[in-house]
This record gives C-alpha cells, structure tokens and sequence, in this order.
C-alpha cells in the first residue's frame, strides 16, 4: 500500500511537471503573438494621430475628425485588452510557478527526511568494526565482494542524495527568481493598463466635446447630408446600368459561346435563347463564366487584405454603411476618404477594364470592371482614363474632388460584386 501511494505521488507530480511546461510554452507562444499585435496596434495609433493632428488644425470641426476620433477609441480598446490578455497569461504563469515551487519544496522535504534517516542508520553503524563484522561475516568469497559492492552503493547513493538535495535547491531558488520577474512583469502590465485606461477617458471626454460642436452646426451638416443623399441617388443609378450592360453583354457571349458549341458537336440540338423556358439552367453568374473572368475573380479575391488604397495620405472619413452624427444619419454605399487638399492623385486598385466613365454633376465618376468584381471612384476633379481602357494596379485614373465641408480632397470608393455593395475596408491592406 505505502509504494503505490508513493507511486501514485510521482505520477502526479510529473503531471503536474508536463502540464506546467506545456503552460509555460503555449504562453511564451501567445505573449509573442500578443507582442506583434500590440505592435501592430501602436503603428496604427500612430498613424491615425498623425492624420488626426492635422485634421484637427483646421478651425471648423467636421465629421472626419469625429471618424477619427473613433478609430482611436477602437483601437486604444483593442490595445487595452490586449494587456488584460497578457495580464491573464502572467497570472497563469504565477499560479503554475506556485505550485512548482510547492512541488519542489515538497520534493525537498521528502529528500531532507530520506537523508536524515540514512545519516543516522549511518551513525549508529558508523564503527570500522561493524564494517570489517559485516563483511568477514561473509559465507563466501563472493558474498563478500557483493558485501563490499553494497557497500560502495550505499555510499554513493548518499552522495546521490546531497545532490538532488542541492539541485532541487538551486531548482526552487530559480522558480522563485522567475516567479519575482514575472510579479514584475505583471506589474508593469496593471500600470500600463491604469495609464492607457486614463487616455482612453481622455479620448472619451474629446470626442464627446466634438460630437457636442458638431450637433451646433446640425443644420451646415444636414446640409451636406441632403447633398450627399441626392449625389448616391444619382450615382447608385449610375452604377446599376452599367452593370446591367455588363451582365447583358456576359449573357450575350455565354449564350453565343453556347450556340457555336452546340452547333460543332451535335447539330441535331438547338440552344434555347434566354427565356426560352425550363430546358436552360440560369448560370449563378453570367461574369463569372469567360475563362478570363474566372482567373481575375480568383485573383481579385485572393488579394483581400492587400489591395493598395486608393489615394496616398488619405483616411476613411465616413464609414461603410448607416452611421450617426448627433440627430442626423447616414448612410454610406461605400467608404468616403479624405486627403489633405484636393487634386491628389486617384489610383487603380487592381487590374481591369474601365466600364464608365461618368459626369455627374458636382464631380466625375470612374467604374472599373474585374471581372464580376467593380470598383467605383467617384467625386473626382478630372479623369485621364477612357470607357474600355485596359489598366493596372496602382495606375493614375484622375484626380480627388474637394470634401463637402470643403477642408480639403475627397473621393467616394464602392466596391461591388456584380449589384450587391460590400465594405470595402477589410479589402485594403493597411
């Protein structure tokens, strides 16, 4: 019984050795992610502030200032509970460094006691006589070598116990040396948690003070709105025949590609024309059925998270989709970005064809074709690109138009796959 309970212990006690180290190396792991992700987030802290100190020189408070100042609340959030994610990992780590430490205190107790036990079997045996007794009292020659062997092990195995007792010495004074580092390490985090919680109040308490002075200028605002409202009236128009003429042109080809194939390999069949009735399946989509379509949506989609923005310097002032600035609200097809001053140069975010190229009114607008994919730059100043014309990734199509508020460039972008809008941030590497 007394073995198997020891037993028992020692398993348990290696368990709790694996598990302690397979701990300790999935929070090495995360706390490097977590490192690349604080980063990460810093960088982009930074370059918003950059932005963000410029826009808010201007003497007029305006709605891209306010999109910026949530963009720093989002991410100063992010940052915040990246360090309570590190706060728990060097948490965990404390615990498992406890009960290490425990493990080894127990580990050395039990090493003490064997060795004290040993020391005095020793001293009460410790006469020369008693071993010179021990091993003449041999039956044999060789029951006294074994004699004489015993005793040689018994010795070493002493010594073997001096030196687990210092080793799990130095073993506990080490785990107690981490476990201070990582007291401190914990430390520093709770204090750079306090510090960044104080600025993002401060963020809470600016942005509050803008939304205050941009509902005073509620009736300027709804002005904008109103015009904007009207412009993606117009421009949703825009947008929708052209691609209506791109799927009938599709359409067009497929049933044409169609007809000369069924005529090459079985003359005795005819392809029905489009309405025929039930005998023609409809395709899921008629600009994703040329062999060249096919490879440029591929190629299109594999480049989420990395298409290059369309300006340089620039920042999304109004969000995709519905969005509010005090009483008033909004809602975007797309994302609206700002530039410092207006005239900068609007580039191609992938490779493509040029569907149409529209005056508007109040500024020009440019779509561009890849395949079933169509990007969309409106309010442009100007335009140098052609209905047609076959363009590259990062080539110049016009120029930004002035913002509505009129504190510097603007342009409005969509993406959209066939009719339907998509947000197109997450599509933009950062």
């Amino acid at each position: 019984m007394p073995k198997t309970f020891s037993m028992k212990k020692t398993v348990f006690a290696f368990l709790v050795l694996l598990s302690s180290l397979a701990g300790f190396s999935q929070s090495v792991e995360d706390k490097a992610k977590m490192e690349r992700e604080r980063q990460a987030i810093q960088q982009e802290i930074k370059e918003i502030q950059s932005v963000y100190s410029k826009v808010k020189s201007k003497q007029k408070e305006s709605i891209g200032q306010l999109s910026l100042l949530q963009k720093k609340l989002a991410l100063q959030d992010k940052y915040i509970n990246n360090i309570n994610k590190e706060i728990k990992i060097v948490s965990d780590e404390i615990y498992l460094s406890n009960l290490e430490v425990n493990r080894l205190q127990r580990q050395l107790d039990t090493l003490k006691k064997q060795y004290e036990k040993s020391v005095v079997y020793a001293y009460k045996n410790k006469s020369t006589y008693d071993y010179l007794n021990f091993i003449f009292s041999s039956n044999s020659f060789n029951d006294a070598l074994k004699r004489i062997s015993y005793l040689k092990s018994y010795r070493s195995y002493r010594q073997q116990q001096v030196a687990n007792i210092i080793e799990t010495q130095k073993q506990i004074e080490e785990r107690k040396q981490q476990l201070l580092g990582k007291k401190t390490q914990k430390s520093s985090a709770l204090k750079n948690q306090t510090q960044q919680l104080q600025v993002l109040a401060e963020q809470k308490k600016e942005k509050d003070q803008v939304v205050a002075k941009l509902k005073s200028q509620e009736k300027d605002l709804a002005k904008q709105i109103s015009t904007r409202k009207k412009r993606d009236q117009q421009l949703k128009g825009a947008i929708a025949a052209v691609v209506r003429r791109e799927i009938e042109a599709a359409r067009k080809e497929a049933e044409a590609r169609a007809k000369a194939k069924a005529a090459t390999t079985t003359p005795s069949v005819t392809v029905p024309s489009a309405g025929a009735g039930k005998t023609t399946a409809k395709p899921k989509s008629y600009l994703d059925l040329n062999e060249k379509d096919v490879a440029l949506n591929a190629s299109f989609e594999k480049n989420k998270g990395r298409l290059p923005w369309p300006v340089d310097n620039g920042f999304v002032s109004i969000p995709f989709g519905s969005s509010k600035v005090g009483g008033l609200s909004m809602d975007n097809p797309g994302i609206t970005i700002s530039t410092p001053s207006s005239g900068g140069t609007v580039k191609a975010v992938f490779d493509g064809e040029v569907s149409s190229v529209s005056n508007l009114g109040d500024g020009m607008m440019v779509m561009v074709r890849h395949g079933k994919y169509f990007s969309v730059y409106s309010n442009l100043s100007s335009s140098n690109v052609s209905k047609g014309s076959q363009i590259k990734t990062g080539q110049p199509i016009g120029r930004a138009g002035v913002a509505d508020d009129g504190s510097g460039g603007q342009i409005d972008f969509l993406l959209m796959v066939e009719s339907r809008n998509v947000n197109p941030e997450p599509w933009f590497r950062r």
